[in-house]
């Protein structure tokens, strides 16, 4: 089990290295705190092209600071958020990222308790996002009508 400690820590590596291409962070109890620290250190990281955040529990406000950096960040192509807690909220953020990225090819969300809300706001990101090729929202609609 990682602690904010060591993402903190990972994140002042993140800062500085542009040699690391995929950083593989599933199920290590990442959470809130630990995000925020991560996704600041990629707006500034350059190098890291595939993020695995998968069955992490970091829930909006952790989705809220990546958000920013799926705004900024220009090289991460593949993004794996699947069963992270994500609310209507949260994709809705993600969403509004995906409208000025333009570097993302990937994103999984399966397994997030998706809604009308959550999927509308994805919908009208694609509608304006040119480099998206795959989208996946398996298990994403239980909740939908």
């Amino acid at each position: 089990k990682m602690t904010d400690a060591g993402f903190f820590i990972l994140a002042g590596a993140l800062r500085v290295n542009q040699c690391l291409e995929k950083l593989d962070l599933k199920e290590t109890y990442l959470l809130t705190d630990g995000v925020s620290a991560l996704a600041n250190a990629l707006c500034e990281n350059h190098s890291v092209k595939v993020l695995i955040l998968g069955w992490n529990w970091m829930r909006d406000a952790g989705v809220f600071a990546l958000a920013e950096a799926v705004r900024v960040n220009r090289s991460i192509e593949k993004l794996d958020l699947r069963y992270t807690g994500l609310s209507a909220n949260g994709v809705s953020l993600l969403a509004s990222a995906l409208c000025v990225n333009h570097s993302l090819k990937e994103l999984d969300l399966t397994g997030n308790n998706m809604t009308t809300a959550g999927v509308s706001a994805l919908v009208e990101a694609l509608r304006v996002n040119q480099s998206l090729k795959k989208l996946d929202l398996s298990g994403v609609c239980r909740n939908l009508p």
